[in-house]
């Protein structure tokens, strides 16, 4: 069977020179990119519920663009005002300059780490020289953040979730018309299952690929056939992974 037609399930690259382009005119296809999935803040009245005021602590850590939205958000909607005194530690350098988008960014103490990690050793080394400080640590209700690093080296923290990930519903004339699917985390998986409770791999002649060892996990759990996974030695992204895939199905 030929693949005319890609679902990738992530939003659609901001950059014009993603590899998804140069893979979709190499190989005529046509690549669609769908989220399955969406992250939604909770509300004052949810956020409420832990008992955790924004105001007795003096430092942040971030692990994505999404905790960052929300920290300020949910910050302004209890009309506390962040103030510049507020020290900010990121897991990676693009999240720290992300920070932009709320503060005046030379103005504040900032670090970051390089591998994108919580237990990254230069992030790690920033937090231990300002271990007196007060953590506020905002995650979504499902992460997978490893905070042995803080809890060995008795850091201050109070973990909090303020957003939460959950399915981006397809709507009733929407199909899924699709050669092709590419997952990148469980939750997909569970959108897909939930959207179309009726889905037949095999007769409808889909053919899936996963980014990651847990959604390729919850893809065989689902008991559905995985075709592909990344990353691997030879194919380390998703687009090398798919790129190789198309190769192999045209020959």
């Amino acid at each position: 069977m030929s693949i005319k037609k890609i679902l990738v399930s992530q939003p659609q690259p901001a950059n014009a020179k993603s590899p998804y382009f140069d893979i979709a005119k190499k190989h005529n296809v046509e690549i669609v990119f769908r989220p399955f999935i969406k992250v939604e803040g909770l509300t004052i009245k949810e956020f409420r519920q832990a008992k955790v005021n924004p105001a007795d602590y003096t430092a942040v850590i971030f692990t994505g663009r999404h905790a960052v939205d929300n920290y300020f958000r949910l910050c302004e909607e209890m009309r506390f005002t962040v103030p510049d005194t507020m020290k900010y530690f990121c897991t990676t350098e693009s999240i720290a300059l992300y920070l932009q988008k709320y503060i005046v960014y030379r103005k504040r103490k900032i670090s970051f780490g390089k591998t994108g990690k919580l237990n990254d050793p230069q992030l790690m080394a920033a937090i231990l020289k300002n271990s007196g400080e007060k953590f506020l640590f905002p995650v979504a209700d499902v992460h997978k953040d490893n905070m042995s690093e803080l809890d060995s080296n008795g850091i201050n923290y109070t973990k909090v979730t303020m957003y939460r990930t959950v399915s981006n519903d397809f709507t009733p004339d929407e199909p899924l018309d699709y050669d092709l699917l590419l997952f990148f985390s469980p939750a997909g998986i569970d959108s897909l299952k939930k959207n179309f409770p009726d889905f037949d791999q095999d007769s409808q002649h889909i053919y899936i690929g996963t980014y990651g060892q847990d959604a390729a996990k919850a893809v065989t759990d689902a008991g559905l056939r995985l075709d592909y996974s990344a990353p691997t030695p030879e194919f380390p992204s998703m687009p090398a992974a798919l790129d190789a895939f198309l190769t192999k199905m045209e020959k």
